[in-house]
C-alpha cells in the first residue's frame, strides 16, 4: 500500500532518526516535510515503529488511498497559519 507521511517535529525534534527510518524504507521526498512510500505494513504497525523513535511533541499525519488521512501522533492546531488571510465574500446592495 502507498502512504504519504506529513511530519512536524518542531525545532528540537529527532529528525535524524526519522530520516534514517524514511531512508531505510526507501521513501521518496514530496516537498517540505512530506514523504511517500510503499509498504505491506498497516497504519498501526507504522505508528508502532515511529513511536519508538519520536517524542510526544511530534505531529505525524499519515494518508493512504483507502482510509484517507489521520493524525497518528499529535493533533490539528487550533488555528491554521493561513486563518484570516482569505477575503470574505460579502454581497453589497447597490443604491440606484
Amino acid at each position: 500500500m502507498r502512504y504519504w507521511l506529513s511530519f512536524d517535529l518542531g525545532l528540537r525534534g529527532n529528525y535524524e532518526s526519522l530520516y534514517e527510518w524514511l531512508d531505510a524504507i526507501e521513501a521518496k521526498e514530496c516537498g517540505d516535510n512530506i514523504a511517500t512510500f510503499i509498504t505491506t505494513k498497516t497504519r498501526d504497525q507504522i505508528k508502532e515503529e515511529l513511536s519508538k523513535i519520536l517524542d510526544e511533541k511530534a505531529r505525524i499525519y499519515l494518508i493512504d488511498r483507502k482510509k484517507g488521512g489521520q493524525f497518528i501522533f499529535g493533533k490539528r492546531k487550533v488555528a491554521a497559519p493561513w486563518a484570516g488571510y482569505g477575503e470574505a465574500m460579502v454581497e453589497v446592495e447597490q443604491e440606484v
